[in-house]
């Protein structure tokens, strides 16, 4: 295997993490909703922590594309 093609499979690697990011956004939503519709009258007091949760789900996504293209981009082969 040559350099470039380690190189290729470290970003692809990398790059599973926005995937699994757009999975952790869906749950959190998911969970909010299910709380929401079981109890609305508390649906007000947990709204912070939904978004709270979103942002640091999308954090990490973002992390993994970053690092992704830096692997691509930046490191030499």
């Amino acid at each position: 295997m040559t350099d470039l093609g380690a190189m290729y499979i470290g970003a692809g690697l990398a790059a599973i993490g926005v995937g699994l990011a757009a999975l952790g956004v869906g749950n959190v939503f998911g969970s909010f909703l299910e709380g929401a519709l079981r109890n609305p009258g508390a649906a007000d007091g947990q709204q912070g922590r939904l978004f709270i949760g979103f942002a640091a789900s999308e954090l990490l996504g973002l992390i993994a594309f970053v690092v992704a293209i830096l692997i691509l981009f930046v490191v030499k082969h």
